[in-house]
Order: structure tokens, then C-alpha cells, then sequence
């Protein structure tokens, strides 16, 4: 059997179901032995000149409550089935074929899609300058209902006729704030305007008085988890009974941006995603030091975040020792890169299959059955990233890829492995070593250790989903060894417990508290 799908590209007009023929028949065609065939056509057709190159996907759900195009991303058994190739635009009413050069994901080919009805929508994806599939300004279809059976070859147009539109800032209140500032360092580096957002929680007597200023905690979110997060914990009625009583903390929570243009920035310098690090501290900070009236000393400022934001958090600090007096970390992304999840990315030879000959597992439920792989992962990303490759992704591992990884002298991000064979390359892990937290805390521990006195405050789950503890146990151990001078880091580990698998406002309540206890015992906090 051969199905073939078509993406039609014909602005401003209906989404339709067309027969090869005309008016919904249906066309039956036989293959050498005389048995019929069943497949979708397709084409894709623009009536107007499209320049810009991108990424044109195809996605398939079996609901229709939500749009296909809102793809998880996540690659458990019910994955939507998704199926992207690159293409360099469209000239004037040029017919592009969907039925060669794609890459899909879990199926690999078109015609391996199960019999049943399905909800299709197809997007074309032209920005690279946002790691999103449904990134603003890019073009959709509607949805389109198809029942993928044995019997017939139907014919499907997906016509690309709505755009998204630009992203605004949310509507504010007054304790809730979002921003956005341009950064001259990364629109550098870019080449583009390039701009940082940033959501803002302000405390109960900010108002109260003009001149008064206040400490800050700059809060990181999972992997690319938006600025806009803010306002979801602001709405929430148990934060908010917390955060408007006379027991919280006065202090200003600013909710850092994770979107970046090859998946998540990690506020960090990079060789693919640039100087975010510096235009933080350089740029971010200062601004919001003056609009928001933040007190401007390091004793004065923290960080705090889960996951994604539980290694940031724990960074900024280690890489910025001065500029901040605490770092409250949960269950942060691998911080040994021995234990980079299960893969040694130094002494492993394959990223894939461990040495025992199995697929090494990425994800875990909580008694340890294996949920997916690493290579299933990969697989996904691939079939997601230009040029069929992870490391464009926008993906987690792409994501971990572009910040860790050095740039090839084309510009691109240097694969720390194989996209599809997973054979670690050894040069690019080297050079990986730079942002692994265990070995840039020893290397430098004798400067670096008197200035982490009482600051670094780290959770962990035993049973962390994604085998994080593993990372983290060698990172206790390599600062319980230290002497000159002793580390005071507090850690705190729950038994048969998951990845971020607390309770959020509790949780968010005692960090605060204990950052105001600091506070309290700092002699230069005014």
C-alpha cells in the first residue's frame, strides 16, 4: 500500500477535502497484482511567492480537542504522529509534492499511519529566530478529518490560509507586571532585534512607599517554560492568600523567559544562543533594578527554579558567586556530566545503547518501569528539527546541545552525537565540560568556595524520573570532600520521590522564608 499526503498552500481560502478526480469520489488505484491500494494525495500549492525557507509539518491527532498543531512533544505510546520536510518557499502557484523527503515520528513513512479517523493540520514554520513550531507569524491550516482505511485513495488539501499572530505582552494588574526590553547583546549576535521578557510579582506594601526598595528572587521555569507563568501562580488562590498576608516576605519575584531561538536559553553564555548570561546581568538586572526599585547588591538578589530552572538557578549562582545570595534548587538537570541522565558523555562510547547491548532509558515512572528511551527521544527531535536533525529541534536535548556544544565554522551547532546512530563525539564532549557544573565547582572551589558560604540550598527526589539523582549524588560527594573550606551546602533528599515532585506553593512559601531568614542575618542587607 502507498498513501501520500498533500499540503495545499492557497492563502485566504477554506480548508477543503478534494477528490483526484472531482467532488468527494473516491478513487480507487491497483497495484501490479491487481489489488487495490489505498493512499492520501497531496500537493502543496502556493498562488503567491513565499521567500522564506522553513520547516513545513504535518501533524495527526485521534482528538479533536485541541489543534494537532499543538504538538506535546513528548514521546510516550499515544505520541501524535508528526511528518516535517524542509523547504526553500514557494514561487507563484508552484505545486510541491508531500510524498518524498519527509521525516516522521513514531512512523517513519506515510503509509504506516494506523486505519482509524483522524484530525490532520499542517504548519509551515519560517521563523528560526523562535524555537517553536507555532511560532508568531507562522502559517496553519484548519483541521481536516480523514478516515485512513484500506479500501480507497483520498485526496486532502490542507490550505495554509491563517497566520499567528505577533506574541503581546498579557494584560497586567497591579501586583502583576510583565516586561520586555530590547538586548543590544544578543540582537548583536543575532543579527536581529532581539528582545528579553520577564513576568513580575510584586509584594503587598510595594505601594506603600515610593522610595522603598526591595530584595529580589528571580525565578526559573522548567524547560522553556515562558515568562508568562507568572501569571498562572498569581491567580493561584493559595499563592495569593500567602503572598497578601502580613507572614510574606517583601520581596520582588521575576519570572525569567526560556524561550531562545534553538529551545531554552539556560540565562546562560553560549557558543549557538549567545550572550544571555551577560545580558542578564548587564542589561536585564540593571533595568529591572530602576523600574522596579530592587535593592542593587548581590546580598539583596536570589535564585530559585525546578528542573530546567533547578540547574539555572544553582548556575547563575556558581557563575556569578557575587551578584547573588542564594540558590534554592529542585531537581535540576544533570549537573555531573558523568551521569548526563545515563549517558557518561566522556567514557560512553554510544548515547543509545548502553554497554550491556540495551537502549538506555530516558524517562521512568517512579518504581522504575521505563516510560521511553533516549534514542526514541532523539528520534522525535529528529523528525522536528531542520534538517532532520536534533540539534534544531528547540527540543529538550537540542536545547542541551546548542547551550553546552561549540559552533561548527558554518555556523551551526556541533551534534554531541550522531543524530541517528547516537556515537558520542568525543571532541564536542570536551568541549561540553566548560558548563558541567561538578567540574567547575571543584576546579575552582578554593576561590569560588568562600563566596557559597550558606547559599547553595538543594532538593532531589530519589526516584527522579529522568535519573537525575545520579548527577546529583556526585556533586554532594565531590563538595563533602572539600576542605579548603568546607562546604555548608544543604541538601535534602526524599525518598521514592519523582522529578519537581513537591507541591508548589508550599514549597515556594518555605523558599521564600528562608531567603528572608538571610536576609535577616546579613549585616549588609538594609
Amino acid at each position: 500500500m502507498n498513501k501520500i499526503i498533500s499540503v495545499g498552500f492557497i492563502p485566504f481560502l477554506a480548508l477543503c477535502l478534494v477528490s483526484a478526480v472531482t467532488h468527494g469520489s473516491t478513487v480507487q488505484t491497483a497495484d501490479s497484482s491487481g489489488n487495490l491500494k489505498q493512499g492520501i494525495s497531496v500537493d502543496v500549492t502556493s498562488a503567491q511567492p513565499i521567500s522564506s525557507h522553513g520547516r513545513l509539518y504535518l501533524v495527526f491527532s485521534p482528538s479533536d480537542k485541541e489543534e494537532p498543531r499543538f504538538y506535546s512533544a513528548w514521546p510516550t505510546s499515544n505520541v501524535e504522529p508528526l511528518f516535517a520536510k524542509d523547504i526553500k518557499g514557494f514561487t507563484a502557484n508552484e505545486t510541491l509534492s508531500f510524498s518524498e523527503g519527509l521525516a516522521g515520528f513514531p512512523y517513519k513513512t506515510l503509509d504506516a499511519i494506523p486505519h482509524k479517523k483522524w484530525f490532520v493540520q499542517a504548519v509551515y514554520d519560517t521563523d528560526f529566530l523562535d524555537s517553536r513550531i507555532n511560532s508568531p507569524l507562522n502559517f496553519y491550516s484548519n483541521v481536516a478529518e480523514i478516515n485512513v482505511d484500506d479500501k480507497s485513495k483520498q485526496a486532502l488539501t490542507l490550505n495554509l490560509n491563517q497566520q499567528i499572530g505577533e506574541e503581546a505582552l498579557p494584560e497586567e494588574e497591579r501586583f502583576l507586571k510583565f516586561d520586555k526590553m530590547p538586548s543590544e547583546l544578543l540582537s548583536k549576535f543575532w543579527q536581529n532585534d532581539m528582545f528579553l521578557k520577564v513576568g513580575v510579582i510584586l509584594p503587598k506594601t510595594y505601594f506603600d512607599n515610593p522610595n522603598a526598595t526591595f530584595p529580589v528572587v528571580y525565578d526559573i521555569g522548567g524547560y522553556h517554560a515562558r515568562y508568562t507563568r507568572a501569571k498562572n501562580l498569581y491567580e493561584n488562590k493559595a499563592f495569593k492568600d500567602f503572598w497578601f498576608s502580613d507572614d510574606a516576605p517583601q520581596m520582588v519575584m521575576v519570572f525569567l523567559d526560556g524561550e531562545a531561538p534553538l529551545g531554552d536559553s539556560y540565562q546562560i553564555d553560549s557558543a549557538n544562543n549567545g550572550p544571555y548570561g551577560e545580558a542578564n546581568m548587564r542589561e536585564l538586572m540593571p533595568y529591572l533594578t530602576e523600574k522596579y526599585r530592587l535593592i542593587d547588591n548581590g546580598s539583596s538578589r536570589f535564585t530559585t527554579g525546578c528542573s530546567t530552572g533547578g540547574w539555572v538557578s544553582l548556575a547563575m549562582q556558581l557563575f556569578y558567586p557575587d551578584e547573588f545570595n542564594g540558590a534554592w534548587s529542585y531537581s535540576a538537570d544533570g549537573v555531573d556530566f558523568r551521569y548526563f541522565q545515563l549517558v557518561d558523555i566522556y567514557n560512553d562510547k554510544n548515547a543509545f545503547i548502553n554497554e550491556h547491548g540495551n537502549e538506555r532509558p530516558s524517562y521512568r515512572s517512579k518504581d522504575g518501569e521505563i516510560i521511553f528511551s533516549i534514542q526514541r527521544e532523539i528520534m522525535m527531535e529528529n523528525a522536528i528539527g531542520r534538517k532532520n536533525s536534533f540539534a534544531f529541534s528547540g527540543g529538550q536535548w537540542g536545547g542541551w546541545n546548542a547551550v553546552f556544544g561549540p559552533k561548527q565554522e558554518n555556523g551551526e551547532p556541533s551534534a554531541i552525537w550522531d543524530p541517528t546512530t547516537g556515537e558520542i563525539d568525543k571532541k564536542v564532549a570536551k568541549a561540553w565540560e566548560a558548563y558541567d557544573l561538578r567540574a567547575f565547582t571543584e576546579k575552582n572551589w578554593s576561590s569560588l568556595g568562600p563566596k557559597l558560604a550558606g547559599k547553595l540550598h538543594i532538593w532531589m527526589g530519589d526516584m527522579d524520573n529522568f535519573y537525575l539523582n545520579n548527577a546529583m549524588n556526585l556533586y554532594q560527594d565531590m563538595l563533602e570532600k572539600q576542605d579548603a573550606p568546607k562546604s555548608d551546602a544543604k541538601f535534602r533528599w526524599e525518598r521514592n520521590v519523582g522529578h519537581c515532585d513537591y507541591e508548589r506553593v508550599p514549597m515556594l512559601k518555605l523558599t521564600l522564608q528562608q531567603m528572608q531568614e538571610r536576609l535577616n542575618n546579613d549585616s549588609s542587607y538594609d
